[in-house]
This record gives C-alpha cells, structure tokens and sequence, in this order.
C-alpha cells in the first residue's frame, strides 16, 4: 500500500448545474477503476470535500468509460449568480478530489502509467 493523491491512479472532469456540481473521475488503467470502484464511494467523496459540500452527495457508475460520476449537491452556494463563492461554477471540484490521498495498493499503481 502506498498513500497517493488521486490524480495518480485518475483523470477528473468536473462542471456546474444550479447548486450542484458533478465530479466525474476517470480511471487510468482497468486496475484503476476496479479500486475505484470497490472504494471511492459517495460517502468518501462527501467526507473529502467536506469543506465544498453542504447536501448529499450521488455516485453514479459509467463502467463502458470506466469512470464514476458524482453529484455534488448544495456545493455552489446557490449557482454562479446567486453566490459570492470564488468559484461558484464548479470548475475546480474535481481537482480538489484529485489531490487527496488515499492508500492504494502497489499492484494498482504497478498496472497504472504516470
């Protein structure tokens, strides 16, 4: 096991509905998605982004582009015109995911390119 940041074993892509966002996490290898499917759940993501999200947050599965996607809800402060958040379009929700560490197991990140 080792304790890395979430970019090493993802890609992520992040965007913006009212006052919610979605965070979508990409695998970089199929070793990848099966850690992150066993293991990144909606529950972790919430906990993570604790400072970002104030609702619930729902993970959706996309196994064909090996991917999850999470709805981030009440994380924008009311949407890009009703907030005086930074960034109340979403845009860097998936980079404040992507820079957590987790403990991933060393054959996930031997089977996954930098």
């Amino acid at each position: 096991m080792a304790r890395v940041s979430l970019e090493r074993i993802a890609w992520g892509r992040s965007g913006d509905k009212g006052e919610a966002s979605n965070v979508g996490v990409i695998a970089r290898s199929p070793a990848a998605w099966e850690w992150l499917r066993a293991n990144l759940t909606a529950e972790l993501v919430a906990e993570s982004l604790a400072g970002i999200v104030r609702g619930p947050v729902v993970r959706h599965e996309l196994p064909n582009l090996s991917a999850l996607n999470f709805i981030l809800h009440d994380s924008l402060g009311g949407g890009g015109s009703a907030s005086l958040l930074t960034d109340a379009q979403g845009k860097t929700h998936a980079q404040a995911l992507l820079r957590v560490e987790f403990e991933v197991p060393g054959e996930v990140l031997a089977a996954t390119p930098e």
